[in-house]
């Protein structure tokens, strides 16, 4: 070995040897969890059960990439000899394996995460690199604090068809995460005894909790389960997220920039059970959960202000809010910020009383004279934190009150905002229906758009409903009608109850025509919502909001919304009404969904991005003539088929002038669990999306992409979606694959949501991908290790372009792109992702369930292809052989989880084969299907971002 050779090595093995130093705490955690589950299942299901699972993981871990044909088949041989109650048993161990080695990792996170923060290493996503960067780039601390104050960024969270956790295993995984955070090195034996015990119990206590539900989950359901995250870390950690932006903005005023939003209740497309009825509930379910937090801090805070008016003064206001109280104890005569928030308490909990029918725990006064509004209560705060200031008492308010203060502004009475969402078409059949009754239009959907228009806009200029039909005749409209009418009137009276900002926006899906909004605006003006007439000053309530899904309406949304503005009366009704009576600003949503479903990964970002530059031009001049900002709204999922991947990435790689302070963006399924059960963690990926709205905001960046970029760009995806859409839509015979290689027909079966897996048509074959939601689309593919939806085409693209050209200058081109265009990188850092999750060797064991053997080989032939041409053209554009190899904390995450989830995809083939041979009616077959919708737990929550 020469000189050279030999330092190489050298540096290589003290790089391993401090990669293990690193990570041995998290192999520390991760053993000692798996040592505790696995006593538990010796205890509980003996000492052959606990062999079985262990000869299992090993032939898993051998069989890795087809590495060893021995021990597959060997593997095989087993798995076929297992009865349904040791398969179910083997699946519930590794299920809780994944689950456990997860909470490892979590606390790895957050240890290392300190780490670097006390060693001065900023990281990325930190609201410390955040304004380390500004501060480098010459941005005054003025200049953030004024974005802020105009700043609207919104988390959404979504009722999703394949949550799969049930709360009972997420609180308890939440109390092993907070035993196993406690652990220290300085603990005595004794303390380590301790704690070692109970952290068995909340194990076995996993062990003996049912994994799945045994119902489906209802809409409450799904209401009961969002609130969880708004109690566990919302409500807490949001405000102590404000004070440190506040810390590094000294002497500025930062506004509510950051708030919370929700679909669940208000979410009706093709959720037959959300209406009215389900709309009140929800926003009633919120505010008691808002409402009950306050109460719980007003109560803490009167303990802890137990000051005495002979040793402190108090401020005349404060004095006179003490006198309201009626607080009849003479212990507390002398105590004034008891006897105010004694006082508080008792209206707090006449308004969650008035507000929600609910009462509260505690009653030193009886309940009365409840808040008009938040801001009413808000002031009874500031008049306590002012009379703190005015008497020396600065240092009181960090604890509690001013936490609660920001609590109240950001979270008010309603605690989330909730969208309404409906499909285009319910709205044109309900709007349909009432022009027919009215005699205006016998027959609206059979009307061009420019006729459609016509006869809208005559209805909104008209100050008369359309609805003169008599009560006593309300037969005359159907139930449909009827029921999408209830749902804005409740709208209306929900923002009367508990303010504007509890409702704001109505979404339109699939919306394909400027008419799809004017119907929105009839049937809000039939409710109350649209004020006065076009031609006199008209003003809306709710803002109409697109949301542009395939990649046909991606195209046609600059078009669709430059025709609705230019409709007479449109641009001054929309400058006229901000909604919550802030700024006029448009949302537009953009689906990243449905348009990968449509035309695959590359095209569909590539297409987003293009109508996102398309709908800038638009609003800016829009802004400059009538101050009608943009705010995008992402419909974003867990899987990178579905817009996921690390969020900074993904908002600091939008186009220039996209963000501007604004941003929606849904959280969905598994990952709200894994991003934001952990308040700590939550509050991390709070800070990221706050961080990363500010560099995308206030950052010098280029104006635009260079032209031979775009022009690559646009070669890259029309290639990509030739590709894809020749595979999905144009092969004779890939239903019938994809239906029998994915866990699609199981997942259908769980009971893992409200909404239904799919849209039929009428027309249309039962088993129809067009028909398949995306959701439970991409699902599928993560399920079984293929991960299609993210990466296919992209090879064939690459392939395709260079072929085209000099194969030299066009690969040094795709590779400056990668270095210089954030949009590139960031799709490329999300296909490195995606690729290293997904296991053709394990793919094919699924491939092999396709009854048509010949069928089955041509298919995943094309997909084993596919992935090798997208994995060469990955490395020769990022000069990287290895996968992740920018990402090593997620490379270590692999390392450390797919061990225990390998097994369960090998286990979750054979269940499916032995269940469609026997056929879902066999009632023997009952454990089979019980083991395979485990397996489905287990896979989603260990690959974390599969919905």
């Amino acid at each position: 070995m020469n000189a050279a050779s030999s330092r190489r090595s050298l540096r290589s093995d003290a790089a391993a040897r401090a990669a293990l130093d690193k990570n041995q705490p998290l192999i520390d955690d991760t053993r000692l969890l798996g040592r505790i589950l696995g006593d538990v299942i010796r205890e509980q299901e003996g000492d052959a059960a606990y062999e079985l699972v262990e000869r299992i993981r090993q032939l898993a871990v051998r069989d890795r990439g087809r590495a060893d044909a021995a021990a597959g088949r060997e593997l095989d041989r087993l798995l076929k000899r297992l009865s349904g109650d040791e398969t179910v048993r083997v699946i519930r161990a590794f299920s809780y394996f994944s689950h456990l080695a997860n909470i490892a990792e979590d606390r790895h996170r957050l240890r290392r995460r300190a780490f670097h923060e006390q060693h001065g290493r900023l990281q990325d996503g930190s609201l410390a690199k955040a304004f380390a960067r500004l501060a480098s780039a010459g941005v005054e601390p003025a200049t953030i604090a004024d974005m802020l104050q105009r700043a609207w960024i919104s988390p959404v969270l979504t009722a999703h068809p394949t949550e799969v956790q049930r709360k009972s295993i997420l609180d308890a995984e939440w109390s092993i995460a907070r035993l196993l955070g406690a652990r220290h090195e300085r603990m005595t034996p004794k303390e380590i005894a301790d704690s070692d015990a109970l952290l068995r119990a909340r194990v076995t206590q996993l062990w003996q909790t049912r994994m799945l539900r045994t119902a489906k989950l209802t809409v409450d359901d799904e209401i009961e389960n969002a609130l969880g995250y708004y109690r566990s870390t919302f409500l807490t950690q949001i405000p102590l997220l404000y004070r440190d932006v506040e810390a590094a903005l000294p002497g500025h005023a930062v506004g509510d920039f950051l708030r919370m939003g929700n679909w669940i209740g208000g979410d009706r497309d093709g959720n037959p059970f959300v209406g009215a009825a389900t709309l009140e509930r929800a926003l009633e379910r919120q505010s008691e959960t808002a409402l009950r937090h306050y109460l719980t801090q007003v109560h803490e805070l009167g303990a802890e202000l137990s000051m005495s008016a002979a040793l402190v003064g108090v401020t005349p206001e404060l004095a006179a809010l003490a006198e309201r109280s009626r607080d009849p104890s003479t212990h507390r005569a002398d105590e004034p910020y008891r006897r105010a928030l004694i006082g508080v308490y008792a209206r707090l909990a006449a308004t969650l009383q008035a507000l929600t029918g609910a009462e509260a725990l505690r009653h030193a006064v009886a309940p009365d004279d409840p808040y008009r509004s938040a801001a009413e209560f808000l002031g009874d705060l500031r008049t306590v934190e002012a009379s703190l200031l005015a008497h020396h008492g600065a240092a009181l308010l960090e604890l509690r009150l001013k936490p609660l203060i920001r609590a109240v502004q950001v979270f008010g009475f309603h605690l989330a905002t909730v969208d309404l969402r409906q499909s285009s078409d319910k709205h044109e059949a309900a709007v349909a229906e009432l022009l027919k009754v009215a005699r205006i239009e016998a027959d609206y959907a059979g009307l061009d758009e420019a006729a459609r228009c016509r006869v809208l806009m005559q209805v909104l200029n008209d100050a008369r409903p359309l609805r003169v039909v008599p009560s006593a005749r309300a037969d005359a409209y159907s139930e449909a009608c009827r029921d999408e009418i209830a749902v804005f009137e409740m709208a209306a009276a929900m923002r009367e109850r508990f303010g504007p900002e509890a409702l704001r926006h109505a979404i339109i899906s699939h919306t394909e025509a400027a008419s799809d909004l004017l119907e929105v605006l009839v049937l809000l003006k039939e409710a109350g919502l649209v004020h006065r007439t076009l031609d006199a000053d008209a003003r809306t309530e709710l803002v109409v909001s697109p949301l542009f899904e395939t990649i046909g309406d991606l195209r046609e949304a600059p078009v669709i919304m430059r025709a609705f503005y230019a409709l007479p009366g449109i641009t001054e009704m929309m400058a006229r009404s901000g909604a919550g009576g802030g700024p006029a600003v448009q949302d537009v949503m953009l689906g990243y969904s449905d348009s990968n479903k449509d035309g695959g990964a590359f095209t569909s970002t590539w297409e987003l991005y293009r109508a996102e530059i398309a709908l800038v031009d638009l609003f800016d001049a829009l802004r400059a003539s009538h101050g009608i900002g943009l705010r995008l709204f992402h419909g974003r999922g867990g899987t990178v088929g579905r817009g996921g991947g690390p969020s900074y990435q993904a908002i600091r790689a939008q186009p220039p002038g996209t963000v501007n302070g604004q941003i929606r963006l849904t959280e969905q399924g598994e990952v709200i669990a894994s991003k934001y059960a952990h308040p700590q963690i939550g509050r991390r990926n709070l800070e990221t999306l706050v961080s990363a709205t500010l560099e995308a905001t206030l950052l010098e960046r280029a104006h635009a992409a260079p032209r031979r970029f775009v022009d690559a760009a646009s070669a890259l995806s029309e290639a990509s979606m030739a590709a894809y859409r020749g595979l999905v839509y144009e092969t004779p015979g890939f239903e019938d694959f994809f239906f029998s290689a994915t866990p699609i027909r199981e997942i259908a079966e769980l009971n893992i949501g409200s909404r239904p897996a799919a849209r039929p048509k009428p027309g249309r074959p039962q088993r129809s991908i067009e028909d398949l939601r995306a959701i439970p689309w991409s699902f599928s593919w993560g399920q079984c290790r293929i991960g299609l939806p993210g990466w296919y085409g992209f090879g064939s693209a690459v392939e395709a372009f260079v072929a085209a050209g000099d194969r030299t200058e066009r690969m040094t081109l795709l590779s400056r792109m990668n270095e210089r265009w954030p949009f590139f990188a960031a799709f490329l850092s999300n296909l490195d992702m995606v690729l290293a999750k997904s296991d053709l060797g394990i793919a094919a064991r699924y491939a092999a369930l396709v009854e048509d053997r010949a069928l089955g080989r041509r298919i995943f032939g094309r997909i084993e292809a596919e992935w090798q041409r997208t994995r060469d053209a990955l490395a020769a554009i990022t000069g990287a052989d290895e996968r992740l190899a920018a990402n090593p904390a997620l490379a270590r995450s692999i390392e450390h989880r797919f061990p225990y989830l390998d097994p369960l995809n090998h286990l979750q083939v054979e269940l499916m084969r032995r269940y469609r041979k026997a056929g879902p009616a066999d009632a023997a077959d009952e454990r089979v299907r019980q083991g395979i919708h485990q397996s489905i737990n287990g896979l989603a929550a260990g690959l974390r971002n599969t919905g």
